[in-house]
This record gives C-alpha cells, structure tokens and sequence, in this order.
C-alpha cells in the first residue's frame, strides 16, 4: 500500500498535466510528468509483488530482447532500487482494466486492479521506451531513460474490438498472432475472427471434412476491382486446423484478448453449400455467377465462388441443415472461451425462399408472417441452442429484421439506427457503422491501390462517438463499445492489412480507452510523428496519406472562376505548385500555412504538387458548373460526397465506387436538384453522371426529367426521359428538348425503386448513385 500512497503524494506534487509532452495511445486518464527519469538496464530486476503476473513480466521481457537484445531478471523479493514493480490495487472502476503507474527515479510501478490492467499498464511502459530506426544503436546502448511519470489510468468502453475477415483471403497463423500483438499495444479486448463466407471455409470441422477440403478453396480470383477484368485461374485457400485455432486462442489469452469466431449462417453460405450441396434450397441447380465476371474451373455443380457480392444461395432451414449447423457449433465451441458467438444474420438473400415450396410450406407451418420471419426462425433457433451451450450471440443488425432473437446482442454496422433499436429493446450493443468503422475504406482520396471504396480518413474515425445522443441513461448502458472492421476483398497480403489498419486503428483505440473528455484531436496530431516512429520500430507498414496533398473542389473564389480547387498539405510550410496541360505555363498561387486555393478558370487537367506527394484533377465544365444548388431528398450519411455540390463541381467520375467520395448515394429515394444558372440563359439538354453496379444494389434510375422556371417559383416540364442506354459500370443518363430560356433548372432523377426477384438484395429498396449533373 505504500506505492500506493506514494503515487498519490506524487499526483498532488508534479506538473499539472503532461498531456502535451507524453505520447501514449490511447491517452491515459490522467498523466502527471517529472522532471527526472529512470534508467531501464540489464541489471534492473523485474519484481512480482502479485500474483499470476508472470505472463505480463515474460512479455515485458520478450519485447525487450527482441527490440534491445537484453532481458530483466524476474524475482518475486523486493528491492530498495532500479527494479520494474508489478502489483494489485483496488481502483474501483465500473470496467476492469484499470492501472496506476509510478514512475521515480528509483523504481516503476505499475499495479492493475486485475491482471489485465497490470498488462496494460506494461503496454504503456513500451511506448515510453525510446525507439530508433536503428535497432543495433539501441542494442549497443542498453541504457533505456524513460520520464519520470505518474498515471492513472482506465477503460471508457468494456468491449473494444477489430475484426478481421480471412475467409475472403487468407492469412497464416504467423501473422494472425501478429495482428493480435497489435490488438494488444493499443488495449484492444476482442479479437472478431470472421472464418467462414462465400468465398472460403477456413476452420477446421472434423465431423464435416468437406467443409475445408471442398470449401477451403476456390478455382481463381477475379483480377482488381468488381465485376474485375479477368480472373487468375490460380486455385485458392486455406484453413487453420483445431490444434492451430488452440495456438491463437492461446495466444491472445495471454494478452487478455478474447477471440470471438464468425460462423456466417444463414446468408453467405457457398461455400459450405459447395461442400455439402443439401444444405441449399436447390441442391441440383449449378452455382450462378455475375455475367460480368469471368469464371475459371468448372462451371456445373455447387462451386465456391470466385467473386465478391452478396449470393442468392443460402442455407434451406431443415431439420438437416439444423443438425449440420448444430454438430458446426458443437465443434467450434470448445475452441473458444469467449460467452460470444457471432453468427452473421447479415445480407441474407430472400430469393430462393421465395420460390422454395419447402419454404413456403414452412412459414405457414410456423406462422411467420414472411420471409423476414424466416430468417427471425433460423436465427432464434440457432441462438436457443447456442444459449443451451452456455453461450450468446451477436449478429450483425439485420437480425433486428423479423424480430430479434431474445438474448442476443447486435453488431450495428449499417449505420447506428440498428444498435439504437437495439439498445431501446434492451439489448447490448457493439457499434461498428461503416462510416466511421470500416477500415477497408479509402484512407485518402486520391487512392492508389484498390480499395472496396468508401473514404475514412484518419480525423474522422477519431471523432467517432460510441454513444448515440438520442439514448436515454439506461438505454446507452447496452453500448458496450464498438469495433472496427477489416474486410478483405482487396487485401491480398499482410502489408495491406498494416497499411489499412494503421494509423486509423491507433485512433479508433482511443475513442475506445480514454475518457470522452480526454480526447483532443490537436493532441493526437501532435503525438502522430511519435505514432509513425512507434510503427517503424515494429517494422510495420502504414499509410502516410494523412501527411500527403489533399485537394477538394470548392465553391468559385471570384467571378472570373467557375469553380475553385483548394490543396493542402498537413506540413504547413510546404510550399504548393500547380500545372496545367493546356497554354499555361507552372505556376504559383499565394498561400498561407500549406493550402493553396486555385481559381478554376478553363477546363483542363491541373496537378498539383509538394514534397510529400503529387495528384492531378480534370475539370470538365457547363452551364451547371459551380453555380447555386439545392436538394430537397439529402443523400444518405453512408454517401454524402461534398454536399449538393458535388453535382455541379466540374469532376466526373472516372473510377466507380474506387471514389465513391464523388457521389451522392440515395438509398431508395430520388434525387430532386434544383440548380440556378445565375442568369437567364439557353439550355436543351440535362445530363446525369451516374453508377450502375447490382453486385452492390446500385441501380440505374428509372428516369430523368427536366423542368425549367425563370423566377424559380414556377416550373414547367421540358423533357422527360426513361430511355438509357446500356453502359457499365458507370453511365450518362439524359433528357434532351427544344432550346428554352431559363434561369433555373430543376432535375428530377427517379430511383429504380424495389430490387428485382433472381437479383442480389432483391426486394430491398436500390441506391440511387449522381456524381454530376450538367446542362448544356
């Protein structure tokens, strides 16, 4: 109890905060800073005053030898001096985890009020270490000087969570326990293992073999982006056998990180299907795949699919496929010791249940009020069992769909409306909506590899906030954290992984570990050259986009421009320069602190450029260009792009959903645009820019129709169009009429409506996708 006391008596004593000199992620509660340091040596004893803290001392040891080539003696004695402490206090948190750490001259103490708070405060003594991009400096000088320091520190959110998707590409056992150590230096609790999808079923069943044999791997892999432009032919997969999932559930144990299994039931089933054809409605009808893909291998019979999407192939719900999904639970259960088993519930096609007499005859049998019930039957069957095994669910938030099975808890990822409802049916609530979790999202807008599409970049996963205002007290208990989410369609290899994941997951820590009140996003940007240097020591990859030129087309900055393109660079002194490919020569523009803000006066293609990096915009302009917009349908918060504007900015989308930040997504509403022309002009055509990818649920419109008005009060309709040609993936859709005079241009771009039957989604409401509209 001494240090105890003794900490205290230093919280009172030092400088009132430190925040502003420490570079710990996630930020401690409470940091207080010395003037001295200690000396971490080979003769600095490791000291277990508690109990069962041997694992965090052996990990404290292993990474000293790995990064500076020596290891600390571990005693359980004490000493008066130069020794590492480990201890117990009693904090009396409401989330466990919680640590104090005291850091003199003479000693460090580090005591947690249960095991994994001591190993959390060990995984903040290792930011403190001094790094260097030259490892054997370090080891040739084994004298680590860290400050001298008092912390106090706890966890805001009891679940905190990544995810990882192997069942679209693989990766080993190796780097699984690598991905779990970064889990483990940023706090991270849970390890969300999704091992089962269309594409690839990756852990071992022994009473099904096929599963792993058959559905473990698929005949080739589309080549880049969806619908892709050819295929490898390469035979693909993996799986990790019972004896491998022990190793890194383990694994993990031991830096108090549980794993919770995905098993994907009742939708995104192929593969298993593939393996045992009975479990699908209809067992003698071949695999289908997009038309626009190309397949390798054979085409007839059950086949692991190739391609990424949503399929209409999914589990019949028999008593036969019940008992597979039973003797399946039976089997991955004892692996895992997590309560939790995530069972999917997600993007589960209605249509073979449809037009699946057995089906049919099921839901009258069971007095379900349609398929929706159905998929509310599977799911609530599978729970009750799961339950009977001593465990829980969670499913993604289409399991709200039909009503949600009794005690299970929701993975709220399209959007937050689902954990809300959720959460006001008192139920737990993991949050992790795309637009803020999804770290398969574009990091920067000007994306050089291929991505699934979205754009998240670094500021805005940091000022996610877990906890909907609209929840009462009571309610926002049941939001037990959130969790970000890697899917791996476009990640191939373990460089990927880091690249995606770094430094978005190191803020998403953050809003996870420390105090509401605590974040400071001026903070975190000043500690982020510390974060990066912390990456090179570990050897892992990371994007650098937040330091790289970012531009956006803005409104115009004077009346000789139509539209205006603003750069700017995250090193604020770097001077910027742009080209122009047409009669322009390189210039200049004046600018203050790193942003450039360049008048756009003809169309062309501009570049720009600074030491950190180089992009390039072409502009194409109209009537409609840079002038006054307005909505009355606002686009979904899953696909804002830059407002209103966006339509009229002079871009057109060259790269479909790979800049997805250019478009207006409108999911099943139309898209009603009124554009001002400034003046009284002649027009006879309106054209819209926009995407067609079903795989995704995004339809073409139904139709476009110009009205026209002079005063902008009354409006009259020029033209009406439904009548497109076919181009794919990206399309111009437009209407066409006699020259008229008007100011004001008002297009009104109808949404396809309901997703047609034999289509994925089908009887889910399209997305309406415009990146620009243009008057001519």
């Amino acid at each position: 109890m001494k240090q105890l006391v003794l900490f205290y008596f230093i919280i009172m004593a030092l400088s009132a905060s430190a925040q502003n000199n420490v570079n710990i992620v996630p930020m401690p509660a409470e940091v207080k800073l010395g003037t001295g340091n200690f000396v971490i040596s080979p003769s600095t004893k490791i000291i277990l005053e508690g109990s069962n803290l041997e694992k965090t001392a052996q990990f404290l040891n292993n990474y000293l030898q790995k990064n500076y080539g020596f290891s600390l003696k571990i005693q359980k004695e004490n000493v008066t001096a130069n020794a590492i402490i480990l201890n117990y206090e009693r904090m009396d948190m409401p989330i466990a985890g919680a640590y104090l750490m005291n850091i003199t001259k003479e000693e460090i103490y580090i005591a947690g009020d249960n095991e994994a708070g001591a190993f959390y405060g060990m995984q903040t003594l290792l930011q403190l270490l001094p790094v260097s991009q030259n490892v054997q400096s370090l080891k040739n000088n084994i004298q680590l000087s860290i400050p001298q320091l008092a912390i106090k520190d706890y966890p805001r959110f009891a679940y905190r969570g990544m995810h990882l998707d192997v069942a679209r590409h693989f990766f080993p056992v190796s780097f699984i326990k690598k991905y779990i150590d970064y889990l483990a230096a940023y706090k991270f609790n849970r390890f969300h293992w999704h091992l089962t999808d269309d594409q690839g079923w990756r852990i071992e069943i022994k009473k099904y073999p096929l599963l792993t044999k058959v559905g473990g791997y698929r005949n080739g892999t589309i080549i880049g982006r969806y619908p892709g432009t050819g295929n490898d032919s390469l035979n693909y997969g993996g799986f990790y056998t019972q004896a491998q999932i022990k190793e890194v559930v383990k694994y993990a144990a031991d830096r108090y990180i549980d794993v919770i299994p995905e098993i994907e039931m009742p939708g995104h089933a192929s593969a298993a299907i593939a393996a045992y054809p009975q479990l699908s409605c209809f067992p003698d009808e071949d695999t289908p795949y997009p038309a626009k893909c190309v397949w390798a291998g054979p085409t007839k019979g059950k086949q692991v699919q190739q391609t990424w999407g949503v399929f209409n192939d999914v589990f019949v719900p028999t008593e036969n496929t019940f008992k597979f999904l039973e003797d399946v639970i039976d089997e991955v259960i004892p692996l895992f010791p997590s309560k939790y088993i995530h069972v999917g519930g997600d993007e589960c096609p209605k249509e073979n249940w449809k037009r699946s007499a057995f089906c049919q005859q099921l839901i009258k049998d069971k007095n379900l009020k349609d398929e929706h019930g159905l998929q509310s039957y599977f799911i609530q069957r599978i729970e009750k069992y799961i339950n009977g095994k001593g465990k829980k669910i969670i499913g993604w938030d289409e399991i709200l769909e039909g009503g949600l099975a009794p005690y299970a808890a929701v993975m709220s990822w399209r959007g937050e409306d689902g954990g809300i409802a959720a959460a006001k049916e008192n139920h737990d609530v993991i949050m992790t909506p795309g637009t803020y979790c999804y770290l398969d999202h574009s990091q920067t807008k000007n994306e050089d590899s291929v991505t699934i599409g979205g754009y998240l970049p670094l500021e805005k996963v940091y000022g996610y906030e877990p906890i909907p205002a609209v929840l009462n007290a009571s309610q926002q208990k049941h939001i037990l954290g959130a969790q970000g989410n890697l899917w791996t369609e476009y990640i191939k290899n373990e460089n990927k992984v880091e690249y995606m994941i770094f430094p978005r997951m190191s803020a998403l820590a953050e809003v996870l570990w420390s105090p509401k009140n605590k974040r400071n996003w001026k903070d975190f940007e000043r500690r982020l050259p510390a974060v990066f240097n912390y990456y090179k020591s570990l050897g892992t990859n990371y994007s650098k986009a937040y330091y790289e030129l970012e531009a956006t087309v803005i409104a115009a900055l004077d009346s000789n421009a139509t539209v205006a393109w603003s750069l700017e660079s995250k090193s604020k002194e770097e001077e910027i320069t742009v080209t122009y490919n047409g009669p322009l020569k390189i210039f200049l523009q004046q600018q203050a602190k790193g942003i450039l803000k360049m008048p756009i006066s003809q169309q062309g293609i501009y570049t720009g450029l600074s030491a950190s990096s180089k992009l390039s915009q072409q502009f194409f302009f109209n009537k409609a260009t840079g002038k006054k917009i307005t909505l009355v349908n606002e686009p979904s918060k899953s696909y804002p792009g830059n407002g209103a504007f966006t339509l009229v900015d002079g871009v057109q989308n060259e790269k479909g959903l790979a800049k997805s930040i250019e478009f207006l997504g409108f999911n099943g509403t139309d898209l009603d645009a009124t554009i001002d022309l400034g003046k009284v002009m002649e027009i006879n055509e309106a054209v819209a820019h926009v995407l067609e990818e079903t795989g995704s649920w995004i339809y073409r419109p139904a139709s476009i129709e110009a009205f026209v008005s002079v005063d902008g009060i009354t409006f009259t309709s020029a033209g009406k169009s439904d009548i497109f040609m076919q181009v794919y993936p990206l399309n111009k859709v437009s209407v066409s009429f006699q020259q008229i005079q008007t100011r004001y241009v008002r297009v009104l771009i109808k949404n396809s409506g309901v997703i047609p039957a034999g289509s994925a989604g089908a009887g889910e409401k399209a997305w309406l996708f415009v990146d620009e509209i243009e008057v001519k």
